[in-house]
């Protein structure tokens, strides 16, 4: 690795002719033109076109709609940088100029930043390939939301058909007041599990509920126990979330259903808290379900997610040097172990570290309008990650490129 000092200095020099404006443009036209999950093909082409316009030989429709560019310049190191880019079910209300034009759907947790950091580190870097030597792969990843994106690439074979990693970079869009760079060596997100529940009951009129079996009223008893799993099953120094996202029962108000479904998540940081939280919710299902008296036993199914993101710690701590001497020492400090999940390290082979951190992206404005005095209180007080009011600041388009060439940097300059 180069020096820190060395790779801030050579980042300056390099980034020095990045265009704002048309960073902004690239930024508006993805936040307009939001794709769901393995639906992303209007952002994948806009992608590829930038990425063979810098010199890369661009691989398009790897796990149907990711893109993978290689950059072979010279002996040296592989290195590895990924933006994810499919946006969110979530009906935009920021009321910005450039709002979503797709009904329903909205870039609600930044990864048209995501893209466009990509996009812009990618030129720069080819465009300065002079000043390096190894090999650069750019990854635009499908299905990063709860669609298990990243381990669709490497059932693709993103892992033999490329260049293999000898180091993984990746960064997401946070809360707070932009002009951060969180850095959190170890762990740092949390595994995700999601549990689909069938709760069977027996259907009937509304006006002769004593011939039914009710499956709303069981699933609510469900819904109801399962708040105590966390807060009575779980040690206070350990973590876990437990969320009931999604209950659907029923037709017409006259007619008690045959069966209720409820769709759970669980976050957790250490297997043996996971393996007691599902044993729990098993354990809760079955039992209200029998209290009932369900003719059928419920169907509880366990969907395996995210691992744990874990940063390698000595890289972790090499790029988040290189980011203070980039950007001031103030700016870098431990975010800490976060609940969130993400699929970016199943895109590591094993053995090949990999280093994930965060830009912060909250307007000044919206950030000094927030109520608290305390980082606490005013982080709770903005709109973060999938709220329909996320909207980053644009000052971060400039800085979040640099985030990303100087994490290459240090692996190919020198």
């Amino acid at each position: 690795m180069s020096a820190p000092a060395d790779v801030a200095r050579l980042t300056r020099e390099i980034t020095s002719g990045l265009k704002p404006g048309d960073l902004e443009d690239f930024y508006t036209d993805l936040h307009r033109h939001p794709e769901l999950s393995f639906q992303e093909h209007r952002t994948a082409a806009k992608l590829a076109q930038r990425l063979r316009r810098a010199g890369y030989e661009v691989t398009e429709g790897v796990a149907r709609t990711g893109v993978v560019g290689v950059l072979a310049n010279g002996d040296g190191p592989v290195v590895w940088l990924r933006g994810d880019m499919d946006a969110l079910p979530v009906r935009e209300a920021t009321g910005l100029a450039y709002a979503s034009t797709v009904d329903g759907l909205m870039h609600a947790c930044g990864h048209d930043l995501h893209v466009t950091w990509l996009a812009a580190a990618a030129e720069v870097l080819a465009a300065a390939r002079e000043t390096w030597s190894g090999t650069l792969v750019v990854v635009g990843q499908p299905a990063e939301e709860a669609e298990g994106g990243a381990a669709a690439m490497v059932a693709d074979g993103v892992h033999v058909r490329f260049p293999r990693p000898d180091v993984l970079f990746g960064q997401h869009a946070a809360p707070g007041l932009a002009g951060f760079y969180p850095h959190t060596p170890g762990l740092t997100l949390s595994a995700s599990d999601d549990v689909d529940v069938v709760v069977h009951g027996v259907g009937g009129h509304g006006s002769r509920p004593e011939s039914t079996v009710d499956p709303v009223v069981t699933a609510a008893y469900i819904v109801t126990r399962l708040q105590t799993v966390v807060a009575r099953e779980v040690a206070a120094s350990e973590s876990a979330v437990l969320t009931v996202g999604r209950f659907h029962a029923g037709t017409k108000p006259n007619i008690i259903p045959a069966e209720a479904r409820l769709a759970l998540n669980v976050r957790t940081q250490d297997t043996r808290v996971r393996e007691r939280v599902l044993t729990a919710i098993r354990r809760i299902v079955e039992g209200e379900c029998a209290a009932a008296g369900c003719p059928v036993p419920p169907e509880v199914t366990v969907h395996p997610g995210y691992p744990n993101t874990v940063n390698d710690p000595a890289l972790d701590g090499e790029i988040a040097a290189v980011h203070r001497e980039l950007f001031g020492d103030h700016t870098v400090f431990d975010f800490g172990q976060a609940m969130g999940s993400e699929d970016f390290s199943l895109l590591a082979p094993p053995g090949v570290p990999y280093d994930y951190w965060y830009v912060t992206s909250t307007p000044a404005a919206v950030w000094e309008a927030a109520p608290g005095q305390e980082l606490r209180e005013k982080f709770e007080g903005v709109p973060g990650n999938h709220s329909p009011l996320f909207a980053p600041d644009l000052s971060v388009l400039v800085p979040g490129v640099r985030t990303l060439v100087s994490a290459a940097l240090s692996r190919l300059a020198g």
